[in-house]
């Protein structure tokens, strides 16, 4: 039986904030304690800080609507002192959210990180719960190197990735050499709606600043190996990446090409049944928000589709389509993940509860 752990949300005025707050009512182990954002928002009731802001479908829980928002910056020994953890999407500079998750990591406040600041720090696990769990272990060198008993940062990759990794991972064993991808990524990923952004109606923008480097670099981290107390990034497969704005409210879509080593490549079959059989320690240990099935292949030629597939199991699913030999690499395939759930807050929900279930939050 897990306890009962008591979270706060540090940038819960985003639109990931947002989406933290609204997977924390009714979570089984996760209760609601605190929340906190910038000076503007602190001293109000979270109702009143994001009354005109509410980006979601899902309304506002009514208990969180009565919560008093504290200041995310001078607040931190307050903040500390309520909870077993914080949950981290705030909108900063890289270097000053660099410094104030350690700042809440160094007062025992463990954090689990939507933001991209520590993805690259040495002895800051990068987690998805079905890929590499394990690495959640560097916590004990990164507690060493803070100084802290309880206190860490972990956090969860770039929500681009989350369509394609998990699909590639189960076949990293036949020898996969090089990847192609092109992300097609909504506007929620920018923290919009198209009430906010008129200019994205009909629209699609090929750049979005910094995805195509952290689409390519990221899994290297993931698929990378712990040694001397560091995540030491994998030497491949080699990524190259294209990354698109489309006029999608939610979900990031990805048009994979694969090559595998020379005469390594294995039947279509093969790899249906390896996505179809997959699964990892989020579910193994049947953590609350896991999906039961991560991978889903669809047979039927037009699909996933984002309106369609998006929301499968909760949005913490991916949905796989469309796989068929290609030209010039081995093979082709589309797949499709919820942004701000499997790749956003919903991803780090999980990895807390990775986290709680592996003892690193008592």
């Amino acid at each position: 039986m897990i306890k009962q752990y008591s979270v706060g949300v540090i940038g819960a005025t985003g639109m990931v904030g947002q989406r933290f707050v609204t997977l924390m009512e009714n979570h089984p182990w996760f209760r609601l304690t605190a929340l906190a954002a910038s000076s503007r928002s602190a001293g109000k009731t979270y109702a009143e800080a994001v009354k005109d802001r509410w980006a979601l479908d899902t309304p506002m829980p009514e208990e969180a609507g009565k919560f008093v928002v504290l200041d995310a910056q001078a607040d931190t020994e307050k903040l500390a002192s309520m909870v077993d953890f914080c949950f981290c999407a705030v909108d900063m500079k890289k270097e000053d959210i660099r410094a104030l998750e350690e700042k809440y990591a160094k007062l025992e406040c463990p954090i689990v990180s939507n933001n991209s600041a520590h993805r690259w720090t040495d002895d800051v696990p990068m987690v998805i719960p079905e890929i590499n769990a394990h690495h959640i272990a560097i916590i004990d060198a990164q507690r060493k190197r803070l100084g802290t008993r309880r206190g860490f940062i972990a956090v969860k990759s770039n929500c681009s990735l989350q369509s394609y990794v998990p699909a590639l991972h189960p076949l990293k064993k036949y020898g996969l050499e090089k990847v192609l991808v092109c992300t097609y990524q909504a506007i929620s990923g920018a923290g919009k709606t198209f009430a906010h952004w008129p200019e994205m109606v009909d629209n699609c923008i090929p750049y979005i600043g910094g995805e195509e480097e952290k689409s390519e670099r990221e899994p290297l981290k993931l698929w990378g190996r712990m040694e001397g107390g560091k995540i030491v990034k994998a030497e491949g497969p080699s990524i190259t990446a294209q990354c698109f704005r489309v006029a999608c409210q939610d979900g990031h879509m990805a048009a994979v090409f694969m090559k595998f080593l020379d005469g390594k490549a294995p039947s279509m079959d093969a790899i249906k049944a390896d996505w179809a059989a997959f699964r990892g320690p989020a579910q193994d240990l049947e953590l609350p928000s896991a999906p039961k099935q991560f991978l889903h292949y669809f047979e039927e030629p037009d699909r996933p589709q984002t309106r369609l597939d998006r929301n499968l199991e909760h949005g913490m699913a991916v949905s796989i389509g469309r796989l068929r030999p290609d030209t010039q690499y081995d093979y082709k395939f589309v797949c499709l993940s919820h942004n701000t759930l499997r790749g956003a807050a919903g991803g780090a929900v999980l990895l807390a509860e990775l986290l709680c279930a592996k003892g690193y939050m008592d």
